[in-house]
């Protein structure tokens, strides 16, 4: 997989997600408004606390991704398909096509409602009593706080490794906010530094994307069924798939839109 930076040939959004809460599955977007140094709107704003972390939303500081539930070891969350209402701060979960809850998370009565259903669902899996927590102004329950305020995966690099792997390989394993397509394989990983426009907002490339056994677990089915950590390494020597970015000038994204180097 080559990771020249220049020249870049422009590729268009193919797809737009967010995370609303830590570990439950993505939701796509048509469009999405970016603003200048936040975080992508509605993403990680909410984690589901495994055990006591120490977490304090008066300090918040960066927490392990082990310190709540996750993919990385809780696979079963997969299975949940959630629907966050930003208007209503309402989340709905369901489970093999049924609705099984539909709750306020703004509320205490909300988040204990689904503390209590998270727990009869993990069973023996959650360490401790779980605890919904919601992020403070300016944080994010993010893996890498300091760099994840957006990510951008290249959909080329998903393809180049899934015929690597000779397995079908969905994008939505790597729980990115902007899908790429149009650039060659890997090149993203080459331009750290560089300023992009994305629709009418402007970012700022920072870090490659280090993968975790988050990426294993298949999101239709909730089971682990590709080691696609093991299968990055094999092929390139790293585990890097997509980047992370920050927003340096805001403006609105749909899909369809233009990624191309921004002007100087």
């Amino acid at each position: 997989m080559p990771a020249e930076a220049a020249p870049l040939s422009p590729a268009r959004v193919a797809a737009l997600y967010r995370h609303p809460v830590k570990g439950l599955s993505p939701e796509a977007l048509d469009a999405v408004d970016l603003t200048a140094g936040a975080f992508f709107p509605c993403d990680r704003i909410f984690a589901v606390e495994n055990g006591p972390s120490g977490f304090d939303p008066q300090a918040p500081a960066y927490r392990q991704k082990t310190a709540f539930l996750m993919l990385m070891r809780d696979a079963r969350l997969a299975a949940l398909a959630s629907r966050y209402e930003a208007a209503t701060t309402t989340l709905t979960l369901a489970l093999e096509g049924a609705e099984v809850l539909r709750v306020d998370l703004s509320t205490h009565e909300g988040r204990a409602e689904l503390e209590a259903f998270l727990t009869f669902y993990m069973g023996e899996e959650a360490r401790g009593p779980l605890k919904v927590l919601a992020a403070p102004e300016g944080f994010r329950f993010t893996d890498s706080l300091r760099s994840g305020f957006l990510s951008l995966l290249n959909l080329a690099s998903v393809d180049d490794l899934a015929q690597r792997m000779e397995a079908a390989i969905d994008p939505r394993r790597f729980r990115m906010n902007v899908h790429a397509e149009g650039w060659p394989a890997g090149v993203e990983l080459g331009l750290a530094g560089r300023r992009l426009m994305l629709g009418e907002a402007e970012i700022a490339i920072l870090k490659r994307t280090e993968r975790c056994a988050a990426v294993n677990v298949n999101p239709d089915t909730a089971l682990r069924d590709l080691n696609v950590v093991k299968g990055l390494v094999a092929a390139y020597g790293h585990a890097d798939c997509g980047v992370y970015a920050k927003v340096t000038r805001s403006g609105r994204v749909r899909i369809g839109d233009r990624i191309h180097v921004a002007s100087v």
